[in-house]
């Protein structure tokens, strides 16, 4: 069976930082031909800035676009794109222009990521994530019907500064997320 998970990484968020770096290692281990699409040269002070943040997303996207133009994803059984902050919306756009039905794992979306994310996936969010408002991705998921897991005082890193309870919080991603992986549901319909 063939299985290709692809990184989306965020605005200095990259995929050797533990949400993606643990995702990464355990999509490996569940026989996935892992891809990282280490896009950058964002501008500087996007957040609160929605001008920087389409222009980021839109250099993303391009740089997105060379970086996987090569791949095949054609007679792949499972295609799974794990993406955080803007990766978000780069991932779900992606898999929009170029007809993929894909798994996803939405860590920490900013809010316009919800209009292009129409693919099945899972959501991961703070309660304390001064990128995103919680209502905004709680509305976000409940219109878009995806299942919601809350890091309660969690920011956009997923992050409490209680470095015990980080663990903790970052064992229980993980284990949410190896299940996800591990279900290898595929979609036959693009959503």
């Amino acid at each position: 069976m063939k299985k290709t998970a692809v990184i989306f990484p965020g605005i200095g968020y990259h995929t050797d930082k533990p949400l993606l770096y643990y995702s990464r290692k355990i999509a490996a281990s569940q026989g996935y031909n892992v891809i990282e699409v280490p896009y950058g040269k964002f501008p500087r002070g996007v957040k609160g800035s929605k001008e920087k943040m389409e222009k980021s997303f839109f250099s993303a996207l391009e740089q997105a676009e060379q970086i996987l133009r090569d791949v095949d994803f054609s007679g792949n059984e499972d295609i799974l794109f794990i993406s955080k902050s803007v990766g978000t919306a780069v991932a779900a756009a992606y898999a929009e222009k170029y007809g993929l039905n894909t798994r996803n794992i939405y860590y920490t979306p900013v809010a316009p990521s919800f209009q292009f994310m129409k693919q099945p996936g899972i959501v991961f969010t703070g309660t304390a994530d001064p990128w995103v408002t919680f209502d905004a991705v709680e509305q976000g998921c409940r219109e878009g019907g995806f299942p919601l897991y809350v890091t309660e005082g969690g920011n956009h890193s997923l992050e409490t500064g209680d470095v015990r309870r980080d663990l903790e919080n970052l064992q229980k991603i993980m284990g949410i997320t190896e299940e996800y992986i591990r279900s290898g549901q595929m979609v036959t319909e693009k959503a």
